[in-house]
């Protein structure tokens, strides 16, 4: 149980610092913080998670990743569909968090708050085949991160810092093509507060990229370099 509200309270920081960052400062007059901004704000709520609560649970905070740790080797299947209930709920909380918060400015509209698309709705207007194409590959190279700065042999106590910057980097790449997913929490919770009718029905990409890029990682790193049974 403890592990459960651990990535609860995780993926819900994550949303909340991540989305947050990008719904209330990425354009913010004369001060926004931009994609770089965003990019930090996603990379520093793993980081700052991963010392808090990687004793606890791991600080999964994205269904992919416990999905492609599982895939590797280095976690129990049967606790895969309980991680993933709690941070597709913890990340709901934040999502609504952050809507109570910016529903309180005068002449309020909620937009797109912050949900990935493809199409009029990539922020580039890239198309659905880019649109996977992006998911796939960084959550394949994320996974690949995680996998490698927590095995056995590698530096102890880096791999917050490891994940989380290469976390960063992923936004910086994909923020223009589908606002940056590679967590099928995060996409939800995003989906289901978004402005219109367009969220929820491009939220399957969101959910199949990533654990396909998650699978194809634990599948691959696994026959790299195993951890020892």
């Amino acid at each position: 149980m403890k592990k459960l509200i651990a990535e609860f309270i995780g993926t819900f920081w994550l949303v909340l610092g991540g989305c947050g960052s990008a719904v209330l400062a990425a354009g913010f007059p004369e001060m926004g913080i931009g994609f770089v901004g965003v990019s930090l704000a996603f990379g520093l709520t793993v980081v700052t998670m991963a010392y808090a609560i990687g004793h606890i649970s791991g600080c999964h905070l994205n269904p992919a990743v416990s999905i492609g740790l599982a895939v590797g080797g280095r976690f129990d299947k049967k606790d895969l569909i309980p991680y993933i209930i709690s941070q597709v709920m913890g990340a709901i909380a934040g999502a609504g968090i952050l809507y109570l918060i910016v529903s309180g400015k005068t002449g309020f509209e909620i937009g797109g708050f912050a949900a990935n698309g493809f199409g009029e709705h990539s922020p580039g207007g890239y198309d659905m085949v880019s649109a996977f194409v992006t998911e796939v590959v960084m959550t394949f190279f994320f996974l690949v991160i995680i996998l490698g700065a927590t095995h056995s042999k590698a530096p102890k106590y880096l791999a917050g810092l490891a994940i989380g910057l290469g976390l960063t980097l992923i936004h910086l790449i994909s923020i223009p093509v589908t606002n940056t997913s590679v967590n099928p929490a995060r996409s939800t919770s995003q989906a289901l507060f978004a402005d219109g009718s367009w969220a929820i029905p491009q939220l399957w990409l969101f959910w199949l990229a990533p654990i396909v890029g998650a699978i194809l990682a634990g599948m691959v790193y696994r026959f790299l370099s195993p951890e020892k049974e």
